[in-house]
């Protein structure tokens, strides 16, 4: 395969790095454990937490998980949101040779209770907020043995300040039984008195089931192996490289973790990478409630903001903006979903740290591409295939397109997943048999090497027989003043097929109808052009940010 992406690669960046450095995440975090003790792993609501406290917590906690009469590979779940109790499970399970299953704190009980079920978790580490959904459906799935976090567990105040804090959180926590559960302090006090036993986990083994986000189907637990972890943490330290080199070395590399730690970007990105790197994690519970977000940054010296289009959006037009210093930023990563080239310009101008767009899956540990951190301004790619990572355009065939033609995004590397769980028959339909996994979204390569994505397929909208990508509409409207978010959907249409809607947020309450379809007259061709236009206060979104075009879609025309 020709690898054109190789001659723009970042200086300092090799081609292939040895990604097996470490047998299992297991080795990886004794060995952060070991190096990194002395520095603080995460603050939270302004207490920090070293990694020496976080090794001693796992500890104790992974002790009383094995005291519970589960064997090595048995899965265990997680469902908290960013509070310091969820990297220690993290921690905990791994450490005591199961599968960590990351689930979303806000899945309704019928979701919850597919995952559960799908993944035959044993166990559940569940913040109390969230304990009332697991006890609608505590009944029906193998899950018997449950650890229930309260806000206030680690945050180690005296007196009138943790007595406020949680007070005010307990307001949020809906009346709930669960009868058997323990306390998150009661495992660690009954931990501490048992030892953690020490378990053969090896690069072949599964680390964690990450399940996709549902919006293409049912939810899918994708097998990460430990060694495809492992791969995709040592790639992104290599990529991150020439940006944290920029770091004062009496600057500890500190990262603003609001995206979800369920979701894989959070997961891999923000926590198992600080581990290998020693960074803190400035942990943020809840990125919606913007007030709080902009509380806890100010007076922070922080480098790294990894996040979704819908957050960076979000906060680059809020008022308290400025209250923050950002004058230390050094990389802006973008993920999730597309990021929009005015959300990019707008956070270039503010900040002066470039967005670099990256590309991933829950399939692939996630990371796959990334534009290089040395670049000055946003590309409007997804940039190139990081280290030991190939990417690929196939037609419906399997058979790769000339350059300049659209076709599906392949990725082949060692972050690549082991296959979905217990669905050989829908890991079948993604793998090809060199290797690579079919993503199901449509990318172009330019002659340098770098990937665009057009859309996903099952979001295309098909308008007599043209091809309408709703990525391209939504990023030329969103240029248009007055407009904060917009989504592109298709709808049946008797004469075309389909025809475009186009539903937007306004920023400017007297942006009006036809003030988008002059704009979209300027900007778009015939068939291009939104055959509907709603406005509506919010988009419906995915916990980690990602616009739900399917929602839009089902909606009542």
């Amino acid at each position: 395969m020709n690898k054109p992406w190789l001659a723009h690669y970042p200086a300092g960046v090799a081609a292939t790095i040895d990604v097996a450095a470490y047998g299992s995440l297991v080795e990886l975090l004794d060995a952060a454990f070991k190096r990194h003790g002395g520095k603080t792993a995460y603050t939270f609501m302004g207490r920090p937490i070293a990694f020496s406290e976080v090794e001693r917590l796992s500890r104790a906690l992974g002790a009383y998980l094995q005291s519970l009469g589960l064997k090595r590979g048995d899965r265990v779940a997680a469902m908290m949101p960013n509070v310091p109790q969820y990297p220690v499970a993290i921690a905990a399970i791994l450490r005591a040779g199961f599968v960590l299953v990351n689930v979303n704190p806000l899945y309704t009980p019928r979701e919850l209770e597919h995952q559960l079920k799908d993944s035959g978790a044993k166990a559940i580490v569940v913040l109390e907020n969230f304990a009332t959904t697991l006890q609608q459906v505590a009944a029906k799935v193998p899950t018997k043995h449950v650890i229930v976090a309260s806000m206030g567990d680690l945050l180690g105040l005296k007196g009138l300040v943790v007595n406020t804090v949680v007070r005010r959180v307990k307001k949020l926590v809906p009346a709930f039984s669960l009868p058997g559960s323990v306390s998150f302090k009661q495992a660690l006090i009954e931990g501490r008195r048992m030892s953690l036993k020490a378990t053969k986990v090896g690069p072949d083994d599964i680390a964690v089931l990450q399940y996709t986000g549902g919006t293409t189907g049912v939810s899918k637990g994708a097998m990460l192996l430990h060694r495809n972890l492992v791969a995709n943490i040592l790639q992104s330290e290599a990529w991150y490289g020439p940006a944290v080199a920029k770091v004062p070395k009496d600057q500890q590399f500190t990262v603003v973790c609001a995206l979800p730690i369920y979701h894989v970007f959070g997961f891999t990105a923000c926590i198992m990478l600080g581990m290998r790197m020693g960074s803190r994690n400035i942990l943020v519970a809840n990125p919606r409630d913007m007030g709080a977000v902009f509380k806890d940054l100010k007076g922070e010296v922080f480098h790294s903001f990894p996040a979704v289009n819908t957050l960076f959006n979000a906060m680059a037009n809020h008022p308290e903006f400025g209250s923050v210093k950002w004058r230390n930023l050094v990389l802006s990563v973008g993920g999730g979903s597309a990021v929009q080239s005015g959300t990019a310009a707008l956070w270039l101008e503010k900040t002066g740290c470039p967005i670099c767009e990256g590309y991933g899956l829950s399939e692939t540990s996630p990371s796959a591409s990334c534009n290089p951190v040395d670049s000055t301004a946003y590309t409007g790619t997804i940039g190139v295939p990081l280290p030991n990572t190939e990417l690929a355009l196939l037609d419906d065939d399997g058979r790769e397109v000339p350059m300049g033609t659209p076709g599906e995004i392949a990725i082949r590397g060692p972050q690549v997943m082991a296959g979905y769980w217990k669905r050989d028959d829908e890991t079948a339909k993604v793998m090809t048999q060199d290797g690579f996994f079919r993503t199901g979204d449509i990318g172009v390569v330019d002659e340098r090497g770098y990937f665009k994505i057009v859309d996903r397929k099952k979001d295309m909208i098909l308008v007599s027989g043209f091809n309408v990508y709703p990525n391209e509409l939504e990023d030329v409207v969103s240029k248009l003043p007055g407009v904060l978010e917009c989504a592109a959907v298709g709808v049946p249409d008797a004469k075309s097929g389909e025809a475009v809607k186009l539903v937007i947020v306004k920023k400017d309450p007297a942006l009006d109808e036809a003030a988008v379809r002059a704009f979209c007259e300027a900007q778009l061709t015939g068939y291009k052009k939104p055959k509907l236009i709603e406005f509506r206060a919010e988009l419906p979104k995915s916990a980690v940010g990602k616009i739900l075009r399917r929602e839009l879609r089902e909606a009542k025309k």
